[in-house]
């Protein structure tokens, strides 16, 4: 199947290569791709996971925790259903890091959205979420050439990517130098280059928590500029909050990831912009990679073992074609 626009693959793949290396004597190789949540962002993860399979003739589970107590039960249940690799995103990676080392010695394990570095896993398949959240920032900018004061929003800290996605939000709002090691405290306001960035505030994957926290921002902050989600379901808890609230317009929301309401904001102008990542190209080549490694076909760099899936700003002026693309890709319309 050949993939191009937004979605284009980020690595090539030769399935036909694979044709005849699906079986190892009678058993199917299976795989597990483990989320680190429910989201809607998961469900286009999940279509890639479950197409990539599909093509190469291997069956993938697709599961989707509801807190690291669950994918820790995910995780251990694929290890003892024999499942020939495991694709996880981390909810907590430095309090997994035993858990995954039984994964990846009991099995082929890779990481994707989210990276354990410090665990055994072989590559991690996903975008560099410093520079992703920089690409945020500079939205941040653009949509507040004078400064301005700003909250930020996420699903919970601690796990990989939203950590260094916070921080590089932070340093491209304030215009730093690059440097994915710095961070900054969550619970103190900073100032510089005319932008105060009033603090983190998490919701633990919580929706209703998450339209509270903007509630509560406009409460507290009622001359708040801008307020930025960085998870896929905090902008849409924001427009539902300032449309309540009758500021729908007046508050610049600058999101995260490609929620089809987010999507929408940015088409009627309440939503100034988004980054989006390609969650349909996590699940794909999640599956192709674990395979590809599970039969020999691919050879860990330990050196470099990252598989990079750029993240991309979207606009006004680019947005109508990327939901296109989305929506041809959930209803199994991506072209031949």
């Amino acid at each position: 199947m050949k993939r191009t626009g937004f979605y284009c693959c980020a690595i090539a793949g030769c399935l036909a290569l694979f044709a005849g290396c699906v079986e190892q004597g009678e058993k199917v190789n299976r795989y597990a791709f483990i989320t680190n949540g429910v989201a809607e962002f998961w469900v286009l993860a999940q279509r890639g996971a479950e197409d990539a399979a599909d093509e190469l003739g291997v069956k993938a589970t697709v599961l989707m925790p509801a807190d690291a107590v669950d994918q820790q039960s995910q995780v251990e249940d694929s290890i003892a259903r024999g499942f020939s690799g495991i694709a996880i995103s981390p909810i907590d990676p430095e309090n997994q890091n035993d858990l995954l080392n039984q994964a990846a010695a009991a099995t082929v394990l890779i990481t994707h959205d989210s990276d354990a570095p410090d665990s055994n896993r072989l590559v991690y398949v996903g975008m560099d979420n410093y520079t992703a959240g920089r690409l945020c920032g500079e939205l941040v900018r653009e949509a507040l050439p004078n400064g301005g004061k700003v909250m930020l929003m996420i699903g919970r800290l601690g796990q990989d990517n939203a950590e260094r996605r916070r921080q590089g939000t932070i340093d491209g709002i304030l215009d730093r130098s690059v440097d994915a090691t710095r961070s900054d405290p969550v619970n103190e306001v900073i100032e510089e280059n005319g932008f105060t960035i009033l603090g983190t505030l998490t919701d633990e994957f919580n929706t209703s928590k998450a339209k509270a926290n903007a509630e509560d921002t406009l409460s507290r902050h009622p001359d708040i500029d801008a307020m930025v989600g960085l998870f896929a379901y905090n902008p849409p808890a924001i427009i539902q909050a300032l449309e309540q609230a009758g500021k729908l317009g007046e508050i610049q929301i600058i999101g995260f990831d490609e929620d089809a309401q987010t999507l929408a904001g940015i088409e009627s102008g309440s939503v100034y912009g988004t980054v989006v990542q390609n969650p349909y190209q996590y699940g794909y080549q999640s599956i192709e990679l674990l395979h590809r490694i599970a039969i020999g076909d691919f050879e860990p760099d330990p050196e470099n073992p990252a598989v990079e899936i750029a993240a991309r700003q979207v606009r006004k002026d680019n947005v109508v074609a990327i939901r296109e693309e989305i929506e041809a890709l959930l209803s199994g319309g991506a072209e031949e």
